[in-house]
């Protein structure tokens, strides 16, 4: 892991000597996110990730490293579904409030996946385009997990689509390496694609991730969120709507909602819920949709199965 030290080395320069914000583009609890011209370059735009940083008696959190650090190992390889950190730097020391501003500036990309499919025709995506951007998705996230690394908040607002239509993997700031399974808080993964096993408060592992990118899948496929919970009791109502509610054996002990105050029901399919699915999509997504992680494959297994060996790819 990088160390505070050789991060900070590496940040030699404010960045307004060097970028010049035009407008924002987002917003959120890991910070903002600006578009930007790179002044060196103007042809060259970027997007400028500021973050307030909380120092402490040590300086910069090892937390707040985390996407730094992770960024600058993924950058080495230059994956074609990974966004490109471009440059990190450092801005204002704020002395008052003991906080540091820091910039990730990274390629810019013109959309999310959220706005790519709100921009869709009626018609929705073409075959070959949910086949493709379905591979994109899954080889971003086995390359991911092939370097120990799970990214915990997977949604369409964190996927970037490029200007020739190609997926890309964004927003770090909730990624860990990790060894097996962790016990880590719940919050991770924005509720619409949380995982049962996180709503659960049961240790988790990489298999959060293929459940995220199953309903990233399937909102690709019917341009609705499959499971639109509005709390995390109904969340999991809606999954136990297609896997069925766990049997007696399957419920974790020791947490404060029961299984009874859920309706016994039976598995359905995913097409069920997502008429639009194919035959394969449906078997795939249900396997990525299993209950038990245990049972979900791997994303090197998603991209040998058979719905991306078929017509259109």
């Amino acid at each position: 892991m990088t160390s505070v030290k050789s991060v900070c080395e590496n940040m030699p320069f404010r960045p307004s000597t060097k970028y010049e914000e035009l407008n924002e583009i987002g917003t959120g609890a890991y910070g903002t996110v600006y578009k930007a011209i790179d002044k060196q370059n103007p042809g060259l735009v970027v997007a400028l990730k500021k973050v307030r940083v909380k120092l402490t008696d040590d300086g910069v959190p090892m937390s707040t490293l985390r996407e730094i650090a992770l960024l600058k190992q993924l950058e080495s390889h230059s994956h074609p579904n990974i966004v490109k950190l471009i440059d990190v730097c450092h801005g204002q020391r704020l002395e008052r409030e003991q906080q540091l501003v820091l910039y990730l500036v990274f390629e810019h990309l013109e959309q999310d996946l959220a706005g790519y499919i709100q921009r869709l025709p009626a018609t929705g995506m073409t075959p070959h385009t949910l086949q493709r951007l379905s591979l994109e998705l899954l080889t971003g996230v086995d390359f991911l997990h092939s370097h120990r690394i799970i990214h915990r908040d997977l949604k369409p607002q964190n996927l970037l689509v490029s200007s020739s239509g190609h997926l890309k993997l964004a927003d770090f700031g909730l990624a860990k390496t990790y060894d097996f399974e962790m016990k880590l808080t719940s919050v991770v993964v924005t509720l619409w694609y949380r995982a049962p096993e996180v709503l659960l408060n049961q240790p988790y592992s990489s298999a959060l991730d293929i459940w995220s990118a199953a309903c990233i899948i399937a909102e690709m496929f019917s341009r609705e969120p499959l499971f639109p919970g509005a709390s995390e009791k109904n969340q999991l109502d809606r999954i136990f709507d297609l896997t069925g509610r766990p049997s007696a054996n399957a419920w974790p002990a020791g947490i404060s909602i029961t299984r009874e105050s859920f309706a016994n029901r039976s598995s359905k399919q995913p097409r069920d819920l997502c008429p639009y699915l194919c035959e394969y999509s449906n078997d795939l997504l249900a396997q990525m949709l299993a209950f038990d992680p245990r049972s979900r494959p791997s994303a090197a297994e998603c991209l040998h199965h058979t719905y991306f060996k078929q017509e259109p790819l």
